[in-house]
């Protein structure tokens, strides 16, 4: 089941909620709905990493750990899921959502743009493609997470149904 497999990954909840740095968040890591694996808490977790792994924030697992917390979604799984933007896939993602913005705004995209993982690049350069950028990171940021969420539901239906099934057989055949 993929409770188990998620649960077998996760990190204990009484670590994370004595961690220096969460300490704000103290007294909602208590919440025992944030770390059950069900369909719903796990699918809305991918709501909400899926959107803010497309969001190009500093600090995206802040942002995904407080909406974890404000949905009752699955925090480890929340959290995690921002992970899949990190610096080798950042270029890739940010430019196909700002590729997917300026096809939003209908306006021309500036294909020589050199991303450079730096202060002095973001400054000059984000001035003229913020707009896009960010527009189109919200749109497959949504896009990503309600079919995430989508695909979590009809999977996790899908491996009751056919435990259940496997189960009937075993009943049946002894």
């Amino acid at each position: 089941m993929p409770r188990k497999i998620l649960k077998k990954y996760s990190p204990d909840p009484h670590k994370i909620r004595n961690m220096k740095g969460l300490g704000f968040l103290g007294k909602w890591l208590g919440n025992p709905a944030l770390w059950y694996f069900h369909r719903h808490s796990v699918a809305r977790a991918f709501i909400v990493g899926m959107f803010w792994m497309s969001i190009p924030i500093p600090s995206q697992m802040i942002a995904a750990a407080i909406t974890a917390i404000l949905f009752r979604a699955n925090l480890p799984i929340s959290v995690a899921l921002v992970w899949i933007s990190n610096p080798l896939t950042m270029p890739p993602i940010f430019y196909f959502n700002y590729l997917v913005g300026t096809w939003i705004l209908g306006s021309q995209a500036q294909h020589n743009l050199d991303f450079e993982l730096s202060w002095h690049w973001m400054m000059t350069t984000l001035d003229h493609i913020w707009l896009p950028l960010y527009l189109g990171s919200a749109v497959v940021g949504i896009v990503l997470g309600l079919m995430s969420y989508v695909a979590i539901q009809c999977f996790w239906r899908w491996h009751v149904g056919k435990q259940w099934q496997a189960r009937q057989l075993r009943v049946t055949s002894h």
